[in-house]
């Protein structure tokens, strides 16, 4: 199976730059795997499109805001940095926007300072040692910013603070959005309880196993990194109860797919699971959690739509690509979303 498989093209003007709002007016697609039939509905529709005793598994990671704007010294060259990974105490492995080399300073905001050191020699990213603070995390509520994706050509404001965060967003520790969560208001998630459909938490936060892109020829030579989750045993219990009962668990997000399936790869015990997971799932893959999944539009040649095609047919999931791109839904992270079901 190759990367190129999984490609397509799409005009940049169709990538969403904002996020639409209020949060659950974004168009919804609903694919039906069944019949291969395609709705066009809106977000807000959802509990209409799902019955009571059905369960929903939202992934309750919350971004943490990991871009962080410095100056070089002794030039005073602007440096912008991501965080990926904090190795130990104030160190972080980061991706930097900007020539830098190894024992230059760099100043950000509230008098912290980092040097630039070695790169870690497995991943060849470069790593931050920060100065000036106890506890970098303490601080990146004050002096960071959130970690849009690249494709959005713009610089992050106030607004991104709230609306790159589900609205029930608990557990810091991501450094990128489960965007499929963004479309829910607290509004929608009463009127789905209303409906009798049961609401569960995961939690995976998101890294570099969800956005890091596929550069192998082949799909099975990429490399996922891997992402710390945690599924509760309650969350299990009830999950085997919906099955029981003949009730549909629709996961929102590949974030919450990785986290259900991985837990059932290894054991389909109810006992508390936590750790990492390198879990990769391209077509091929038998899915035994999950029966529905919502999700946004996803960037080609990705980890991300090879999941969404190996849920539903690859040549269905790019048919379904192509309808969207001609009726014009939003692309990425703050784009439209699809249902299938």
């Amino acid at each position: 199976m190759k990367t190129d498989d999984f490609n397509y093209a799409l005009d940049p003007s169709r990538i969403a730059q904002t996020p639409i709002a209020p949060r659950d007016h974004s168009k919804l697609m609903v694919l039906s795997r069944h019949n291969r039939h395609i709705q066009h509905r809106h977000f807000r529709d959802l509990p209409t499109l799902l019955d009571p005793g059905d369960t929903l598994v939202i992934n309750d990671t919350a971004v943490i805001p990991v871009r962080l704007i410095g100056r070089k010294q002794p030039s005073g060259g602007r440096i912008d940095c991501c965080l990926i990974k904090e190795t130990s105490l104030n160190i972080w492995e980061v991706f930097i926007r900007g020539r830098v080399r190894v024992g230059q300073e760099i100043e950000f905001p509230n008098t912290i300072t980092a040097t630039v050191t070695p790169a870690n020699p497995e991943t060849t990213r470069k790593c931050l040692t920060f100065n000036g603070t106890h506890n970098l995390r303490d601080q990146l509520f004050e002096i960071g910013l959130p970690p849009l994706p690249p494709y959005i050509k713009r610089t992050p404001d106030a607004e991104d603070l709230q609306r790159y965060q589900t609205v029930y967003a608990k557990v810091p520790g991501a450094i990128a959005a489960p965007t499929a969560g963004l479309h829910f208001t607290s509004a929608l998630l009463q009127r789905l309880r209303d409906r009798q459909v049961t609401i569960l938490n995961v939690t995976l936060h998101t890294g570099l196993g969800t956005f890091l892109p596929v550069h192998t020829i082949d799909v099975n030579a990429h490399h996922m990194e891997p992402e710390w989750f945690q599924v509760s045993p309650e969350t299990l219990r009830a999950i085997r109860k919906t099955k029981i009962r003949g009730g549909r668990v629709i996961a929102v997000g590949t974030t919450a797919v990785k986290a259900l399936e991985t837990v059932v790869q290894h054991d389909a015990s109810e006992e508390p699971h936590s750790g990492e997971t390198a879990l990769f799932i391209y077509p091929g893959f038998q899915f035994q959690t999950v029966d529905a999944l919502i999700t946004n539009f996803h960037l080609p040649r990705t980890t991300l739509l090879m999941l969404v095609c190996a849920f539903a047919e690859k040549a269905f999931v790019l048919q379904a690509y192509e309808e969207a791109m001609d009726n014009g839904y939003r692309f990425y992270s703050y784009g439209d979303a699809m249902l299938i079901l």
